[in-house]
């Protein structure tokens, strides 16, 4: 087992920590689990907590542009208040459950880009150091992924994934950040919108999902940006006609002409005031496999190059340099 930092705050002779997930990836909801390996340095340490940080690289807008940051958005305490000998390793295992409104990092095994990571905190003699970041693997809920095969089937391509600071108006987010995963139009909505931003909001009992199209100008009227919110349920997922229930969603989209106002912290979304709710319609299974947006991920930006920027962000040593947005606190 290679040990990846020594304590930072105790010096040489520190003890050490390496964390380490089980493998695969986790849906929102679903239970993180893994081990954290602790080695102790050259004299016995009162170990007063361990605790492990979900964190994001998140985008933020401001008046002087745009920046990037890190957000910690679900914290989980392993253990605490025991001694750790002179050389003694330790394994401690850990378990939690995912936030509901987790972003997606990957769709059928092609990583969207999206960088988030778990960071283990040790807590010693009053002194506490932050370890390297972990990358954390999740994958769709079934209704997010039906949604966004719908998208696929109906001629739509994936063009980008990221996560932006703020807060949408008018919906139960509890995060201080969003997912819009972007795409490309398919070919007869092209001469109607340039793109499509879709951020999923998922609770225990369901999802919103937030459309928004930046629509191209007309004849009689300028381009802006339309907005329409849908909710579903997860139980609705194996006996809805997606693509048909995806459709209906685009044509009430496109259809809204009134733009919407922005929220106060610059994200692209903004209040849902006029908003669309739709219930969810009986039909046929989606099918699954990897289709659809699938093929758009590899196609809108190459896998191997998604993997190298990722892996540098993980692999580097300059992890103090980025700014930090602020925590939020979900400990157990």
């Amino acid at each position: 087992m290679v040990f990846k930092r020594l304590l930072g705050s105790l010096g040489v002779g520190g003890p050490s920590v390496d964390t380490v997930l089980d493998p695969g990836a986790v849906a929102p909801g679903g239970t993180v689990a893994g081990q954290v390996h602790l080695q102790g340095g050259g004299a016995d340490f009162a170990i007063e907590h361990i605790t492990l940080e979900l964190v994001a690289r998140v985008e933020a807008e401001h008046a002087e542009g745009e920046s990037e940051g890190l957000v910690v958005f679900h914290q989980h305490v392993v253990a605490g208040g025991f001694r750790l000998a002179g050389d003694e390793r330790r394994s401690v295992p850990f378990s939690f459950v995912l936030p509901w409104e987790t972003p997606v990092t990957e769709l059928y095994g092609q990583d969207l880009g999206v960088v988030l990571g778990v960071r283990t905190e040790l807590g010693v003699a009053g002194a506490r150091d932050k370890g390297d970041l972990d990358p954390l693997a999740v994958r769709p809920l079934p209704v997010q992924e039906a949604v966004l095969e719908a998208f696929g089937q109906l001629g739509f391509g994936f063009k980008s994934a990221d996560l932006e600071l703020g807060r949408i108006g008018g919906t139960g987010q509890q995060l201080p950040f969003y997912q819009e995963i972007e795409l490309i139009p398919a070919p007869r909505y092209a001469h109607q919108v340039d793109e499509i931003e879709v951020t999923f909001l998922a609770d225990p009992a369901g999802l919103e999902v937030v459309l928004e199209a930046d629509k191209r100008s007309g004849f009689h009227s300028e381009g802006h940006d339309a907005l329409a919110r849908f909710t579903v349920g997860h139980q609705e997922v194996e006996r809805t006609d997606w693509n048909a229930e995806v459709e209906g969603w685009l044509r009430q989209l496109v259809e809204h002409h009134a733009p919407y106002a922005h929220d106060a912290h610059g994200g692209h979304h903004g209040h849902h005031g006029e908003g669309h709710h739709s219930g969810p319609g009986m039909g046929t299974a989606v099918a699954a496999g990897a289709a659809g947006l699938a093929v758009g991920v590899v196609g809108g930006m190459v896998a191997a190059e998604v993997v190298d920027e990722v892996g540098d962000f993980f692999e580097g040593d300059d992890e103090g340099d980025e700014e930090e947005y602020g925590d939020e606190d979900g400990e157990d």
